[in-house]
C-alpha cells in the first residue's frame, strides 16, 4: 500500500453506457445486453476525458456492457474481473422497482431481500476486494461496471455499509472519483456526466 494515501491513491468509477435495459429502469445483474447507439456514443465520448490520465491499473467487469464502454472510451485491455459485476438481482432479473413493488410494497435492493439474488454482505465481501486491490496499488486505478455495484463500492470505500450507497446516485456513463482527504477516505467528484455537442 502507498506510504501517502493522501497523494498517490485514487479510485475512478465509470458506469457502462446505456442499455435497452438500463434506459427503461428494469434490473440489469446477469442477463448481457449490448449498449444501445445512444450508449455507445456517450461511452466513445468519455475516451477524451480519460486521455493523458495515467493509470496504475484498469478493470473491468465481465459482462458486455461494461467491457464495451471500457473498449469505446479507450481501454481495451482492461483486466477481467468478477469483483465487478452487478449484484445478482435473481428473481427480480428484468423487472422494474415499479413491478416489484406490486407485491412488496416498497421494496430497494438496499432495504429488502433479493429472492434467489444476493445479499449485502455478499456484495460488501467481493467490493472490499476491489478496493483492497486499489489500495494496494499507487497511482489511479479505473474501473468499468454497473449502478448498484459501483455505488456500493463508494459506500464501502467511505467505510460505510453497503446498504448506504442509495445516497449516490449514478447514471450511465459517468465518472466519479474517489480519493483521500489526509488519511480520510472521500467523494473527490461523483456522477460526472460528458455533455456531449450537438443534438
Amino acid at each position: 500500500m502507498s506510504a501517502d494515501p493522501t497523494i498517490t491513491t485514487e479510485l475512478w468509477l465509470i458506469r457502462h453506457g446505456e442499455t435497452e435495459w438500463s434506459r427503461d429502469g428494469r434490473h440489469t445483474s446477469t442477463t448481457d445486453l449490448p449498449l444501445t447507439d445512444k450508449g455507445a456514443e456517450v461511452a466513445r465520448s468519455l475516451g477524451p476525458r480519460l486521455a493523458g490520465v495515467e493509470f496504475a491499473q484498469v478493470f473491468t467487469s465481465p459482462r458486455t456492457r461494461a467491457r464495451v464502454t471500457a473498449e469505446l472510451a479507450g481501454f481495451p485491455d482492461a483486466a477481467v474481473d468478477d469483483d465487478l459485476v452487478e449484484w445478482a438481482y435473481g428473481d427480480y432479473e428484468g423487472i422494474t422497482t415499479a413491478e416489484i413493488r406490486e407485491t412488496v410494497p416498497g421494496w430497494t435492493v438496499w432495504s429488502h431481500p433479493v429472492p434467489g439474488g444476493e445479499d449485502a454482505q455478499q456484495v460488501s465481501e467481493r467490493l472490499d476486494r476491489v478496493i483492497a486491490r486499489a489500495r494496494a496499488n499507487d497511482g489511479r486505478t479505473l474501473v468499468f461496471a454497473h449502478g448498484h455495484s459501483l455505488r456500493a463500492l463508494t459506500a464501502r470505500w467511505l467505510e460505510q455499509s453497503v446498504t448506504d450507497g442509495r445516497y449516490y446516485r449514478l447514471d450511465t456513463s459517468t465518472l466519479s472519483v474517489l480519493g483521500y482527504e489526509r488519511e480520510t477516505p472521500v467523494l473527490l467528484r461523483w456522477n460526472s456526466a460528458v455533455a456531449l455537442v450537438g443534438p
